[in-house]
């Protein structure tokens, strides 16, 4: 039997440990790490045991953490701030906040999770997206989930939850988005600035259970007032295509960022394989007056389940919903793998506009994929001897 001040003692080495970068993975776009930056050994023991051994004799964990992951993310005065979701081994989901100083080791969790405003109908609550609105707030949009009257257990109802606070610790909680057109909502994210003076939204429609993942791709929609948002109609941005990485789905991830060519999004593709589902991360911009319009959408993925990322609750899966941005335009990605543990892959604005507008977008068939890459090997080949001083 361990005593308390041993998992303590453990857990310090855990949140000490010094994270590098992975040296075996190599693209050119973004830096991949070794470890995974929080896992659900990272939450505090005084969130899984009660340190009292009267009420405890046996050490035992009372409230055990089954996973960290998909968390929303900002850089907030000088720290890397996480807003997680945090499962229990009840299979119900919270928030918590951890911060780093430098975003890619040494993680600690604030000592309580978030307490959020309840509305005492909603069964889970998961996958936080944090945006820093021009309007002075930080808004945190999440999936609600509720059970559907009248359906199977399994069947729920998918609402986007609006939540918003100045110092992640006070949290107001304000009516769910309405979208008129589409019953469910899941994914969805704010946009940082206003659009034509209104608060926008990045949506998913859906059809009536969460599990039909039908919807036409990511949308886009315009509400006037954010305290009882309601948005009447949505446009497509990144559509869903046959036979590509968002064949089956796909949704908004981290926040768009602003560059000087246009706003770079960063979201998940699904697509169904033989082994089940398989999710990646990709990127597409869009452009800055017209937020909805798609500009340069890169072919293929940005990030891959990789080695044992590929392995967990619901393996084969990496998923995003918050990037942090520093004031010199370092990107740092969080990823969550297979719906258990949080990464982190680090790059910067000048590399992600150099990605998504010059690598060449999917021609949608194999013939035209290999006449592409035919092209591509050519011109490379041509260059490689003009080097050697050879004539191609």
């Amino acid at each position: 039997m361990k005593t308390y001040k041993q998992l303590e003692t453990e857990y310090e080495r855990l949140i000490g440990e010094k994270n590098a970068v992975d040296a075996s993975f190599y693209n050119g776009v973004y830096d991949r790490y070794v470890h995974p930056v929080l896992t659900a050994a990272h939450v505090p023991p005084f969130w899984r045991f009660d340190p009292n051994p009267k009420t405890n004799p046996f050490m035992m964990e009372r409230l055990g953490v089954n996973a960290v992951f998909n968390a929303g993310a900002l850089y907030l005065d000088g720290m890397f701030t996480l807003v997680c979701r945090v499962e229990g081994n009840d299979r119900k989901s919270f928030f918590a906040v951890a911060q780093s100083r430098n975003g890619v080791d040494h993680f600690r969790f604030w000592d309580h999770p978030i307490l959020l405003p309840d509305t005492n109908d909603e069964t889970n609550q998961y996958d936080m997206r944090l945006t820093q609105h021009a309007d002075g707030w930080i808004y945190g949009v999440f999936c609600a989930e509720r059970h559907a009257e009248g359906g199977s257990l399994s069947d729920a109802v998918a609402a986007a939850a609006i939540v918003r606070t100045h110092d992640l610790v006070h949290w107001e909680r304000l009516p769910d988005l309405v979208t008129l057109r589409s019953p469910q909502q899941r994914n969805v994210l704010l946009h940082p600035e206003f659009v034509d003076g209104k608060y926008a939204f990045y949506t998913r429609p859906m059809d009536d259970f969460i599990d039909t993942g039908s919807g036409g791709g990511i949308g886009f929609g315009l509400c006037e007032d954010i305290t009882h948002a309601v948005i009447d109609e949505e446009r497509m941005t990144s559509i869903r295509r046959y036979h590509t990485i968002t064949e089956s789905k796909n949704g908004a991830g981290c926040v768009p960022i602003r560059t000087d060519r246009g706003w770079i999004h960063i979201a998940h593709g699904v697509r169904n394989t033989a082994a089940g589902l398989r999710y990646v991360i990709y990127a597409f911009a869009t452009d800055l007056s017209d937020p909805a319009r798609v500009i340069a959408e890169p072919g293929g993925y940005l990030i891959a389940p990789r080695g044992g990322e590929r392995v967990g609750d619901v393996s084969n899966v990496v998923f995003t919903n918050g990037c942090a941005v520093t004031p010199e335009g370092k990107v740092y990605i969080y990823y969550a793998s297979s719906d258990t543990r949080l990464h982190v892959a680090v790059t910067d604005i000048e590399r992600l506009v150099d990605y998504v507008f010059n690598t060449p977008s999917d021609p949608l068939r194999s013939a035209d994929c290999v006449r592409q890459r035919d092209d591509f090997i050519t011109r490379n080949l041509g260059f490689l001897a003009l080097q050697h001083g050879v004539k191609a």
